[in-house]
C-alpha cells in the first residue's frame, strides 16, 4: 500500500520520498524493510562507505573478516527474520559449542551446549551448585517469559488518557497481576538487584558466578555489585538461536551478515540505500520535519524523517535547538550514555593454545573468559570509575573462525575480544578529564593482550594484526555517543516508557513527522531489531489514522 498522504513522485533531484531514514545500522534497515514492503518509497542514508553501524564485517587485514564491533548473534528477533526472509538473503547463525573460564590456579570451568554436560561440569566444582543450576535456569526463564512479549510492543504513556495507552496499561497490569503476589514481588526485586546478590542466592563457586555475570555487565557502565545488573542479564538472556532461548551464536561471515541480509531484503522490496551520505541537519520547516541536509549541502525532502542515530546525536547534534522544546532538550542532555567497553580484533597465524584445556576441547568454539571471581570483575569496574582502563580487564573472548572458516584463511584464525571496562574519557589529574590518545589506545590493547598471554603462552607470537577500539573509535566511526554500545544505558530508569525520555517513548519525536528507530528507544540495545520493527509499526499505524487494534493492523499491513 502506498502512502495515502500524497502520491509517490518519480525519482529526480527534487523528488519527495515517503520516508528518509538516517543511518544504515540494523535497526534502521529493519524499519526501512517494513516500510518498503508496505509500499512506501524509502531512502536510507548512511555516512560511512559501509553499512551496518555496529553490526558490520570488514576486511582490515588481507584474508581476514573482522566482526569489528558487535560480535555475537542472540537477541535478533526470530519474528523479524521470518517476516523479512533473511535466511533466503544469506543469514545463517551458527550456535556456540562450548566455553570456558580460566582460573588463576591453572584450572578451568567449562560450559557446553548440552544441559546435562553443563550440570556434570558444575558438579565437578560444586555438587551444591549443580543441584541449584536447574532452579536458577527455571527462575530466570520465568522472568524471561514475562518480559519477552513486551519487546515487540510499544510502551504506553502512563500520563496519557488516550484509549490505546489506557488499554496497554491495562494489559501490563493484567500480566503483572497474573503472576501472583509472591512471584510479582520476586520480579520487582529481581529487576532492581545486583547480579552478584542474585547469584549468591543460587551458587557458591566463585568461578561459576563470574561466568554468570558476563551478560549482566556487558556494555553497561555498572559493576556486578551494582543494583540493576540482574535486569541487564535478563536483557541478554531473551534472545534465541534455532529456538533455544538464551543461546548465543555467530553469524556466518561475521555480524555484517545480519546487515547485508537486511540490505538485500530492503533492496528487493524496492528500497534505496545511499552510502557516503553523512547528514548534517534534520530539516524542519513550518514546524514539521521535511527531510535532511547532507554535509555537502544537498537537501533530501521526505514526508517523514526517521532517525536511527542515538537520541543525543539526533537532537543535540543534528537539529536546531530552537525547533525543540527546552524541557525535552534538558531530558536528552541527562540521558545516560556512558561508554564502558573496548574491543580488540586480532588476526592470528594459528590457533592459540590454552594449556588448561584438554586437546580437542569444544570450549574453544565458544566464549572464553579470564576473570574467575565476581570480586575481580568488580575491581575492573573500580578502574572505570577512577577514569582509567582496567589493568586486569574483564574479557569476553571468542575465536569465531573455529566454527566459521569463512572468517580467516586456512590454518589461521580471527579472535574477537570484547573488554570491560574502558571509560569514554580518561582521568586527568584530581578533577579533570581528557580525551583518549593513540598512545592510550595502544596501552589499553597491550593490557588485554598481556592478559591473554598469561593463559595462552606464546599467544603474542601468533599475532599478525590487531585492531584496537576504545569508546573514542566507537563514537567516531559508528556514531555511538561516548562509545555506548546500547545507544544509552539499560538502567531501570531508562526502560519502557522512560526510554529515551518520558513522553517520547513511542518512537515519535517532539516535531511532527520526526521518528526514532534506534536502540535509544524501547526495548534497548543489542542486535535485536525490535526497536526498528516497533517504530515501523507506529509509523504505519499513524498512516492509518491511529488504528490501534493489532488484528486490524495485520490485515492492513500483512508484513506486521
Amino acid at each position: 500500500m502506498k502512502d495515502t498522504a500524497a502520491p509517490s513522485t518519480p525519482r529526480s533531484s527534487n523528488c519527495i520520498w515517503d520516508a528518509v531514514i538516517v543511518g544504515a545500522g540494523h535497526n534502521g534497515l529493519v524499519t526501512a524493510n517494513y516500510l518498503a514492503r508496505s509500499g512506501l518509497d524509502v531512502l536510507v542514508v548512511e555516512k560511512n562507505d559501509w553499512i551496518g553501524g555496529a553490526a558490520v564485517s570488514r576486511e582490515l587485514y588481507p584474508g581476514f573478516t573482522y566482526s569489528n564491533c558487535s560480535y555475537v548473534c542472540s537477541l535478533f528477533r526470530p519474528e523479524i527474520m521470518r517476516d523479512l526472509d533473511l535466511p533466503a538473503h544469506g543469514l545463517q547463525v551458527l550456535p556456540y559449542e562450548g566455553g570456558a573460564v580460566f582460573q588463576r590456579d591453572g584450572g578451568y570451568l567449562a560450559t557446553y551446549r548440552d544441559h546435562e554436560a553443563n550440570r556434570r561440569e558444575i558438579a565437578r566444582h560444586s555438587p551444591r551448585d549443580a543441584e541449584n543450576y536447574d532452579r536458577y535456569a527455571r527462575d530466570l526463564m520465568r522472568h524471561c517469559r514475562f518480559i519477552r512479549p513486551l519487546l515487540m510492543r510499544t510502551p504506553p504513556d502512563p500520563a496519557s488518557f488516550k484509549p490505546r495507552d489506557l488499554s496497554e496499561m491495562a494489559y501490563l497490569a493484567r500480566q503483572f497481576l497474573a503472576l501472583g503476589a509472591d512471584e510479582a514481588a520476586d520480579m520487582v526485586r529481581f529487576w532492581t538487584m545486583s547480579i552478584s546478590d542474585y547469584l549468591d542466592e543460587y551458587f557458591e563457586n566463585d568461578t561459576l558466578k563470574a561466568y554468570m555475570t558476563v551478560a549482566a555487565i556487558t556494555g553497561t557502565a555498572l559493576g556486578p555489585m551494582s543494583p540493576g545488573t540482574a535486569y541487564v542479564l535478563l536483557h541478554h538472556y531473551m534472545g534465541d538461536v534455532d529456538g533455544n532461548i538464551g543461546a548465543w551464536g555467530y553469524a556466518r561471515g561475521g555480524m555484517g551478515a545480519v546487515s547485508q541480509a537486511l540490505a538485500a531484503s530492503f533492496r528487493g522490496a524496492g528500497g534505496t540505500l545511499r552510502e557516503n551520505a553523512p547528514v548534517a541537519r534534520i530539516l524542519v520547516r513550518s514546524g514539521r520535519a521535511e527531510g535532511v541536509v547532507l554535509e555537502d549541502g544537498e537537501e533530501i525532502l521526505a514526508r517523514r524523517v526517521i532517525s536511527n542515530m542515538d537520541v543525543k546525536r539526533t537532537f543535540l547534534n543534528c537539529m536546531d535547538p530552537t525547533d525543540l522544546p527546552e524541557a525535552f532538550l534538558g531530558r536528552v542532555r541527562s540521558f545516560k550514555s556512558r561508554g564502558s567497553s573496548g574491543k580488540l580484533n586480532i588476526a592470528l597465524d594459528g590457533a592459540p593454545e590454552f594449556p588448561a584445556l584438554p586437546d580437542g576441547s569444544p570450549c574453544l568454539r565458544g566464549d572464553l573468559h579470564f576473570t574467575d571471581s565476581v570480586e575481580r570483575a568488580e575491581r575492573a569496574y573500580d578502574d572505570w570509575k577512577a577514569g582509567r582502563w582496567s589493568a586486569d580487564p574483564f574479557q569476553d573472548t571468542m575465536i569465531p573462525s573455529m566454527i566459521d572458516p569463512t572468517m580467516a584463511p586456512p590454518g589461521k584464525h580471527f579472535m574477537s575480544c570484547f573488554v570491560q571496562y574502558c571509560p569514554p574519557k580518561l582521568r586527568n589529574g584530581a578533577d579533570g578529564e581528557r580525551d583518549w590518545t593513540d598512545n592510550d589506545r595502544d596501552a589499553f590493547g597491550k593490557a588485554v593482550i598481556d592478559q591473554i598471554e598469561d593463559y595462552a603462552p606464546g599467544f603474542k607470537q601468533r599475532i599478525l594484526h590487531v585492531e584496537v577500539r576504545t569508546p573514542r573509535e566507537l563514537e567516531a566511526e559508528v556514531g555511538l555517543t561516548d562509545g555506548n554500545i546500547f545507544q544509552g544505558e539499560l538502567t531501570f530508569d531508562q526502560l519502557l516508557f522512560n526510554r529515551p525520555v518520558p513522553g517520547y517513548a513511542q518512537y515519535r519525536g517532539p516535531v511532527p513527522d520526526l521518528w526514532m528507530c534506534g536502540s535509544s528507544t524501547h526495548p534497548g540495545g543489542g542486535v535485536m531489531g525490535a526497536p526498528g520493527r516497533n517504530a515501523a509499526a507506529e509509523i504505519l499505524r499513524s498512516m492509518r489514522g491511529g488504528v490501534g487494534n493489532r488484528a486490524e493492523m495485520r490485515d492492513a499491513y500483512p508484513v506486521l
